[in-house]
């Protein structure tokens, strides 16, 4: 993990912690818990990465500008996390060249674990939630709340056919869709993308399509998407 990543919406990826609970239908097959169990660990015992992992953004390697996925292994909010927070903020605010993209499926959490000078937000971090139905739709209530300067939905794996038009005007700035891949893959029909895309572009709301079911395969070659769903857009 960390100097490379072959996720399509950022350059790098930094965990200071790993290990996570399942809390909705999107953590069935996570790549973490099958990597993990392949690896021999438990992939529910939360821990602490290594020193030199947990203060990898502070390295001369990473002295350039970037995207960061954050708590690819993990959540950044997860609850055995918090007495490691807080230095974790502090590395994000020691490295203001770096944009730091907080996915979670915990926002309930984010409003008592942000930083004391967080304010309307720090520029370099984007917080953002997974919404891969119409139930978990609600996570998104809990960040409309926060002030950020990018809110965000992941809206992959994308489960069924989820209709955000109750987004429109409500401060999202980004949304990444797509299907899910791996073993035991669940069905996603290109028409729920293609609703989504749409939506986006009416509302004027940036879109990332990062991969699709096509023929029965999972593809990321964007080159192979019809041409309505090759859209790889950033927030402005």
């Amino acid at each position: 993990m960390g100097d490379s990543t072959s996720i399509a919406w950022t350059d790098r990826t930094w965990n200071p912690w790993q290990g996570c609970h399942p809390v909705s239908e999107a953590c069935a097959h996570c790549y973490m818990f099958r990597d993990k169990r392949r690896y021999g660990q438990d992939p529910e015992v939360v821990v602490r990465s290594s020193p030199a992992t947990f203060r990898r953004p502070l390295s001369k390697s990473w002295a350039t500008p970037a995207k960061v996925f954050t708590c690819s292994w993990s959540d950044f909010f997860i609850e055995e996390a918090d007495p490691w927070r807080a230095e974790a903020w502090d590395v994000i605010r020691r490295t203001p060249w770096l944009t730091y993209q907080i996915l979670t499926k915990r926002p309930e959490r984010i409003a008592d674990h942000l930083p004391p000078d967080w304010g309307e937000g720090w520029s370099n971090v984007w917080l953002g939630v997974t919404v891969e139905n119409n139930k978990a739709m609600n996570r998104w209530g809990f960040l409309h709340a926060i002030p950020a300067r990018v809110r965000f939905l992941s809206m992959e794996p994308l489960l069924e056919l989820v209709d955000p038009r109750s987004l429109e005007g409500s401060g999202v700035d980004w949304v990444i869709v797509g299907a899910e891949s791996g073993p035991g893959r669940r069905l996603c029909l290109q028409g729920w993308v293609t609703r989504v895309v749409l939506r986006c572009h009416h509302s004027e709301v940036p879109c990332f399509v990062k991969q699709l079911h096509i023929d029965g395969e999972v593809v990321s070659n964007l080159a192979l998407f019809p041409p309505h769903l090759q859209v790889r857009e950033f927030p402005r």
